[in-house]
């Protein structure tokens, strides 16, 4: 091909770079900048204006990485255009080299730049957000050209400098800037005329040459600096401040635009390595923690959990007991609260003395088995945007952050953990832990954006810190079930973007199965120990758990689950119905070892006192058959706060209420029990607190959601129709000269066009209005007008429609071509 035919094939705007695309070049373009869907365009030329609009520019700016960053501000201080070989000078070494041409190409391919290698061009809103400006410098370190700082500068004053540099003067000031550029990009000429310098004045020049390149003079100037000054080597911009040349700079750095490049991403380095089994082993019992704390979250919550605070969310002396109980600190407490929330377990009740509970979901998820249960907190986890680390924090009013309160949503949370989890599948082997400092320096190459770059650091740290709470990792290295939950459905690699809730909840069911065989079986029996005590080897079956936690508290957990026999205990089971030899029973029936005689007497002594004294509703009463018991409460100073005094020989009254009553008594050692209007032992039964049916908190977007194959095939089809109706060849009344506008023609002119056309079969081009007020142009063939609707085959749309003829704006033929 000839140059006069490459010149007349180079496009001459962004529309007409998109314009010879293919459809797989603009899919993908519409897949990586999605807002540019919001609504579909109707043609080339809308595409590229909304790809130019400034939010859309900084929105696809801030999601380069870093070396695609540097290539795209080395264009903002080249040429406009410029050619792939000034763009290479501009970013030398061999790593640029190999990783420059990607880096052109994803430009490109994000209609961040256009044009071929001999014209390569920055599209003008980049050029303005990267281009050195005193308010805004670039990350370059240079300043303006010579040409953009002499701008302002008297004709005088610029000849008087092309003299002091050694040029011929020029007839007009254009011509000597001209000179003073070709002279400042000429590396021989420039090279002599810094050998003349002054040694302070190469000093000077060398501390301005990286940047910022702007400096202080004082009205009188040094002599080392009056000679730069009178060469045009700084040039004065305000009174007081001069400033380096971009010519010169570059000269002065050897062309470099940036003193270090960055064109290789860093390596994520490897911490530990273990053998896979051992890690899928360790993540396997950690899965089955996350479950288990979970379940013991809501079982403290079983019969309503705290207040919800007016503002929203779990007051900070709520979120410390939960904690206690959890036997956790209060962020690990904040994530598990936070977790089953998202996983629609827990939700505020919604009555008038709002409190958190269980969601009517919790009943049918503590029924699964312990795989399917990590199944439903894992798939909610991996695209929440709720984030548990900014729990204790503050918000921009400087208000404290509370769990299960507003403002913990961060769009950005579902990308981060989705690419930190990926590096790991992706960079290293399997059982390698990662080193947490190189996970944290790859991200930040990936995305530099300042303004994210804090946040998106705490997410990276939250993130391995979670997923080895969850168990998707196991001593840092990801897990054989955590590999399945990042994977791609058809691949081995991370999926390239943030999961859908539904497709995290496709991955986690696959995960879960890998997972089920590494769990536990759960045991039928415990271990009695002579020191009033249970040992679990292993996690309980639900009744055995649940019986067990009746009759005893817990005392430590871990590999193995410590409970302890009280009175307290004891008489907590008494309390909701079981006699003695109830317990006696099921401890015999569950217990590998015999049963103590020590817990058999601590069964037999609280059951004998149990119920010897009886309370009821005076306001309260308490009876005894055995007066001097009586005595013996009236005659210890603990009682006085309850107010006592005998009504009879057997019976006390209280001014304190039933309830405070029996707390009362048992402080004091003895075993009452609440008695019912008839005499009879009231059971003390827990009632299970429940909120309405709730759905899970739906994550919050990061922007567009990204469009699926469906959307781009169609947008692409009604861009491409769309461009076809707006550049088809049509005849131009001398009213109406312009291209770019819609047709506009008399209500009488469209409706006779319509009906020659009809009888012709000839194709119109027409302006349309829509119902929500969109103008849009197409290409029709009318087939039918009548009852003032249009019906016609749309060339744009590819489908015969129905318009109606008062929401035509004008009508126009084609051209014969």
């Amino acid at each position: 091909m000839s140059d006069e035919q490459t010149t007349a094939a180079a496009p001459r705007s962004l529309a007409e770079a998109l314009r010879a695309r293919d459809d797989g070049s603009l899919a993908a373009l519409l897949r990586a900048r999605p807002d540019l869907l919001g609504p579909v365009p109707n043609d080339m030329t809308q595409l590229a204006t909304r790809a130019g609009t400034r939010a859309s520019v900084i929105r696809a700016l801030e999601r380069l990485d870093r070396y695609t960053q540097q290539v795209a501000q080395a264009l903002a201080v080249a040429p406009d255009p410029t050619t792939y070989a000034t763009l290479r000078t501009l970013l030398p070494g061999e790593g640029s080299a190999a990783a420059l041409p990607r880096a052109v190409a994803t430009l490109r391919g994000q209609a961040l730049a256009w044009g071929g290698d001999d014209q390569l061009r920055l599209v003008r809103t980049a050029r303005e957000l990267l281009a050195p400006t005193p308010q805004h410098p670039s990350p370059t370190g240079l300043g303006p050209t010579v040409a953009e700082v002499t701008s302002g500068m008297s004709p005088g004053r610029v000849q008087e400098i092309v003299a002091a540099a050694g040029l011929p003067s020029t007839h007009d000031p254009v011509s000597a800037v001209a000179a003073l550029t070709g002279l400042f990009t000429d590396p021989t000429r420039m090279s002599a005329l810094l050998d003349e310098a002054p040694a302070e004045s190469i000093d000077v020049l060398n501390r301005l040459v990286w940047g910022p390149p702007y400096g202080q003079v004082t009205a009188q100037p040094a002599a080392h600096l009056r000679w730069l000054l009178d060469r045009g080597l700084l040039v004065p911009t305000n009174p007081g401040t001069v400033v380096l040349p971009r010519e010169v700079a570059l000269h002065l750095r050897g062309g470099r635009a940036h003193r270090a490049l960055e064109p290789l991403a860093p390596p994520v380095r490897e911490k530990a390595a273990h053998r896979p089994q051992v890690v899928d082993a360790a993540a396997a019992a950690e899965a089955y923690t996350a479950v288990s704390t979970v379940e013991e979250l809501l079982k403290d919550w079983d019969e309503g959990g705290p207040a919800v605070l007016r503002a929203g969310g779990l007051s900070v002396r709520d979120l410390k007991r939960t904690a206690v109980a959890l036997d956790s600190t209060e962020q690990t407490t904040a994530f598990w609260v936070e977790l089953a929330y998202a996983a629609g377990l827990l939700a505020p009740d919604g009555e008038a003395d709002e409190r958190y509970s269980a969601t009517p979901a919790y009943d049918e998820w503590v029924l699964l088995p312990p795989a399917e249960r990590w199944e439903r907190i894992a798939a909610a986890w991996l695209p929440a945007t709720r984030t548990a680390g900014l729990v204790g924090g503050r918000d921009s009013k400087d208000r404290t952050l509370s769990a299960l309160g507003p403002h913990l949503d961060r769009s950005a949370a579902p990308e981060v953990r989705g690419r930190v989890l990926a590096l790991l599948l992706d960079e290293l082997p399997e059982g390698a832990s990662p080193e947490p400092d190189s996970v944290i320096e790859r991200l930040t190459w990936e995305r530099p954006s300042p303004a994210a770059l804090d946040l998106r650091t705490r997410l990276a740290q939250w993130t391995l810190a979670e997923a080895e709470l969850l168990g998707v990792t196991g001593r840092g290295a990801l897990s054989a079930h955590g590999r399945a939950l990042l994977q791609a459905p058809d691949d081995d690699h991370a999926a390239p973007h943030p999961l859908t809730p539904a497709e995290a909840a496709l991955t986690a069911a696959r995960a879960a199965k890998l997972l089920a065989p590494l769990l536990p079986e759960p045991l039928d029996h415990v271990l009695l120990q002579a020191d009033l005590t249970a040992v679990a080897p292993g996690p309980l079956e639900r009744p055995l758990a649940d019986a067990l936690s009746v009759i005893a508290d817990v005392e430590s957990k871990g590999g193995a689950t410590v409970y302890r026999f009280t009175p307290g205990s004891v008489r907590r089971a008494l309390d909701s119905g079981r006699t003695a030899s109830d317990l006696q029973t099921f401890l015999t029936e569950h217990s590998r070892t015999p049963v103590p005689q020590p817990l058999a007497y601590l069964i037999d002594d609280v059951a004998r006192r149990h119920g010897h004294l009886r309370i009821g509703a005076a306001s309260a009463y308490v009876r005894c058959d055995d007066d001097t018991v009586l005595g013996e409460i009236l005659a210890d100073r603990r009682s006085a706060p309850l107010r006592l005094r005998r009504v009879a020989p057997t019976v006390l009254a209280a001014q304190a209420d039933p309830g405070t009553l029996l707390e009362g008594l048992r402080s004091m050692g003895f075993a009452p029990a609440a008695e019912t209007p008839e005499g009879d032992v009231m059971i003390a039964r827990a009632h299970a607190h429940r909120t309405p049916p709730r759905t899970a908190p739906a994550p919050v977007p990061d922007g567009p959601p990204l469009p699926d194959d469906t959307l781009i095939d169609a947008a692409l089809r009604a861009i491409r129709a769309g461009d076809a109706a707006s550049t088809a060849p049509r005849k131009q009344a001398p009213a109406h000269p312009g291209n770019g506008e819609l047709p506009r023609t008399g209500s009488a002119e469209t409706l006779a066009t319509m009906q020659a056309a009809v009888l012709t079969g000839e194709a119109l081009w027409i302006g349309y209005v829509n119902a929500e007020g969109a103008a849009s142009q197409r290409v029709i063939a009318p087939v039918r007008v009548e009852g003032g609707f249009v019906t016609a085959y749309d060339h744009t749309a590819d489908e015969v429609r129905t318009y109606p003829l008062h929401r035509v704006t004008g009508v126009a033929e084609l051209s014969e071509q």
